[in-house]
């Protein structure tokens, strides 16, 4: 796989967390390791206007919700800001938590347009687009921190497969395949296959699909995603932690 946890999110392997690797060719350029698709130059940390004390958040989003939800086709100026502090955490990492979490709650309450998400987020051909785990929240955003390690997922718009993986370098790598279905800004998933690597030896794969063909639906690992543009997507996983990711590409083939 590719293009780092916290422990609020769980790897998707069954959550938001369960689903990630580290890359070192992403799109936003970072000290240690981002080469950003796009060239995105920021000045230091852009605060936002406020702080919050208390967020309310549900780790689910039923149908109901989703088709009732007023959605805004075209950012403010608000969100227009909070996306310049996540994109800069993304090429800096320098960026106070508590700067990244408000920018979320803003993100996440600013309900934009979800129609165009699906094929900036997975591309319009295999094998789709890659992104880099920067930051995962806690439930409720109480807290937050920068994923230490390289986490990255793939999404394949074209053919619904989705790929996590987690990258250790000269160590080797871990990484889990399956499909995922999209309805509105909700992705579930399910995976079907495990790969490993490790050191010099050449990677094996266990494979747990079984005959279970059906569509994934919310009962299984999900993400709500509430941006994703050229260089960076935010989303909530199904055991309610929220992260971002940035743009990268594949780590390398295996």
């Amino acid at each position: 796989m590719y293009c780092s946890s916290s422990s609020t999110l769980k790897w998707v392997v069954p959550s938001i967390s369960q689903a990630f690797p580290k890359s070192s060719n992403c799109p936003l350029q970072s000290p240690n390791h981002l080469k950003f698709t796009e060239s995105a130059v920021f000045k230091s940390s852009t605060s936002l206007p406020f702080r919050f004390s208390h967020i309310k958040t549900r780790a689910t989003l039923d149908e109901k919700d989703q088709a009732s939800e007023a959605t805004t086709s075209q950012p403010t100026k608000e969100v227009e800001e909070s996306v310049k502090v996540l994109k800069n955490a993304a090429k800096t990492r320098k960026v106070p938590a508590q700067d990244i979490l408000s920018a979320f709650y803003v993100i996440k309450n600013a309900k934009i347009d979800p129609s165009g998400f699906l094929e900036t987020l997975g591309g319009n051909e295999s094998p789709g687009r890659t992104w880099m785990l920067i930051f995962t929240a806690e439930k409720k955003l109480e807290g937050g921190k920068y994923f230490p390690i390289t986490a990255v997922q793939r999404f394949d718009a074209a053919e619904m497969r989705i790929e996590n993986g987690v990258f250790l370098g000269p160590l080797g790598f871990l990484t889990f395949e399956g499909r995922f279905s999209w309805k509105k800004r909700i992705l579930a998933f399910i995976f079907e296959r495990l790969r490993i690597k490790i050191g010099p030896f050449n990677p094996f794969e266990i494979s747990f699909k079984g005959k279970d063909e059906r569509e994934p639906s919310n009962k299984d690992p999900f993400f709500i995603w509430f941006y994703i543009d050229e260089e960076i997507a935010v989303a909530r996983g199904r055991s309610g932690g929220t992260a971002f990711w940035v743009r990268c590409q594949r780590v390398g083939n295996y």
